[in-house]
């Protein structure tokens, strides 16, 4: 496998599909420009996260679940996040108590527009002490439009029903 070294830092287009058997639907994200894609997990390990604010500004900080930690190697390694056939490369920081991606998380939060009450699936395709490799799947918290204006929700005498 070659490093990433030939990787940069930024999004790269990728032509590679990882697992034929799980093929991406659709759903409109928060830009136009852009579908969130959607498909069942494989069976390799995996974590998800809701997004809050320390995972995001100032801080830009994804401190890694210990589960999927057993599945990773120790030290820095370079990370490959795939979404919408693009990769962000970052380094894995797995070193000490809290393993965690570095900063460069941070264009990844940016570039998807990520903001608090998102959850992100992160399934791992590829551990070695070269490499680590994992498809995003995420999915927003927004509210689905055509129900705002039927609910509050602000209280528990104001629940979300739905029908």
């Amino acid at each position: 496998m070659e490093p990433l070294a030939g990787i940069p830092v930024n999004e790269v287009e990728d032509n590679q599909v990882e697992n034929p058997q799980a093929t991406p639907t659709s759903n409109s994200g928060k830009s136009e420009l852009k579908k969130d894609e959607f498909w069942p997990l494989s069976g390799k390990p995996y974590f998800s996260v809701v997004l809050c604010k320390s995972h995001l500004k100032p801080r830009y900080q994804l401190v890694l679940p210990g589960k999927i930690c057993q599945a990773l190697p120790d030290g820095c390694v370079p990370v490959v996040l795939t979404y919408c056939g693009k990769n962000w490369g970052m380094m894995y920081l797995g070193c000490g108590d809290q393993k965690k991606f570095d900063s460069t998380w941070k264009s990844f939060v940016h570039d998807n527009d990520l903001e608090i009450g998102d959850a992100c699936v992160f399934e791992l395709v590829e551990s070695n002490i070269d490499i680590i490799r994992f498809r995003v799947q995420i999915l927003r918290g927004d509210f689905p439009a055509e129900l705002e204006e039927r609910v509050n929700g602000e209280t528990s005498s104001t629940p979300i029903i739905l029908d």
